[in-house]
């Protein structure tokens, strides 16, 4: 009880020693009122990709070269945020579906591309029971990297959630929510974030208590595989926004669903919310349609006296397995897919015609998605990866 006390506290004082850190940095920094953050989609782990980063079996595991070609792109915002859907139970055995347990090196290699946050609320939460969720927890914390959606207890909740971040004089509120754990019941005393409306409007009016200049919710919702929000998505979409959430970003379909726009009633075009309502999934072993990639969604906060949505974009990106030279194993990495003219090299030269014509392709379905251009795919029995597993 005393470890687990002290584990609450030591990160209570970091993220407060993080705050008055980012603080003194703005007041000596120039005053840019805006701040740039990158969102992903979902990070999962299936055991093809557990199988390629293994240098040493049940040992040594190397997830570096996966985010390469990424990197830049995360480590240019001020902040990145992905969803975790997996676990990290910290010992073997590693597996992907049902039970997506991945080492630890995955959580090193993604500090080190640059990302700054992850959620852990989603429907593979207890994969690993609950020491897996509680090492998850800890992974995340020793790589200096905040975390919300599960909790090692309520008291730590109470603690620590809604998450505050505070960034380049900006002080940002998180929320993040799951449909359920597949079925398996949360101990007591951990914690995972529901979808609950109740418990979603309390935890809304305890953000806005704090006075945050903005609040974002990740939610894990809708159904698997379909390139189309539901109503119930839309539903609570709506009253989240009513209650004073500003941007929603959505998980768990694995594929793209489109990105619209809210406004709040009585209030102006700049306080207009957006939601992502799914951003695909970021990296993966999946092979059904249009679950190889996702987007990564930047939005750009101004503040004057108010804060809001300056600018937004989106940047496909395809989750690419490829035989290097030298390598017995095949690797997967994330490879973010071009425009016309962004780049001197061609694209094909570098990762092979196949890939180039496979990028293009996802990038023209990204496309044809949020246009409203595609159907929702009628195959709902699940999707198999690489290695012969249904996966979801």
């Amino acid at each position: 009880m005393m470890s687990k006390t002290f584990k609450i506290g030591h990160w209570y004082l970091l993220c407060c020693f993080s705050a008055s850190l980012a603080n003194a940095q703005e007041s000596a920094s120039t005053s840019d009122p805006s701040l740039s953050l990158v969102f992903v989609g979902d990070i999962m782990g299936h055991i093809d990709q557990i199988r390629s980063a293994e240098m040493i079996p049940d040992s040594v595991y190397d997830y570096q070269d996966c985010f390469e070609y990424v990197a830049p792109i995360l480590k240019e915002a001020d902040l990145a945020i992905g969803n975790l859907e997996l676990t990290l139970p910290g010992k073997p055995p590693y597996t992907g579906y049902p039970n997506f347990k991945s080492p630890d090196a995955l959580a090193e290699a993604l500090a080190d591309s640059g990302f700054d946050l992850l959620l852990t609320a989603n429907n593979h939460s207890a994969d690993a029971g609950s020491n897996g969720m509680v090492h998850t927890i800890e992974v995340l914390e020793e790589q200096q990297l905040f975390q919300t959606g599960t909790f090692r207890d309520t008291q730590e909740r109470a603690l620590l959630y809604p998450l505050i971040v505070y960034r380049k004089g900006f002080k940002l509120a998180f929320l993040n929510y799951t449909y359920g754990t597949n079925g398996v019941r949360v101990k007591a005393p951990h914690f995972v974030n529901m979808i609950d409306e109740q418990l979603i409007a309390r935890d809304i009016t305890e953000a806005k208590a704090l006075k945050p200049d903005f609040i974002i919710a990740v939610m894990h919702w809708g159904e698997e595989y379909q390139t189309n929000f539901n109503r119930r998505q839309e539903k609570l979409a709506k009253s989240m926004i009513e209650q004073g959430v500003d941007l929603i970003v959505g998980g768990h379909p694995h594929v793209v669903q489109p990105i619209r726009w809210y406004s709040r009633k009585g209030e102006g075009e700049k306080k207009s919310a957006m939601v992502a309502y799914s951003l695909g999934n970021f990296i993966s072993g999946q092979t059904y349609p249009f679950t190889d990639g996702g987007i990564i969604l930047k939005v750009v906060l101004e503040k004057n006296t108010d804060t809001y949505i300056r600018e937004s974009d989106y940047f496909p990106v395809w989750r690419q397995k490829v035989w290097i030279a030298g390598k017995e194993k095949p690797l997967f990495r994330v490879l973010p897919i071009p425009k016309t003219g962004e780049t001197t090299s061609s694209p094909a030269d570098q990762f092979g015609q196949v890939a180039w014509k496979a990028m293009q392709d996802y990038r023209i379905h990204v496309v044809g998605v949020m246009e409203g251009r595609v159907a929702d795919n009628s195959n709902k029995a699940g999707e198999k990866s690489s290695a012969g597993q249904t996966s979801n």
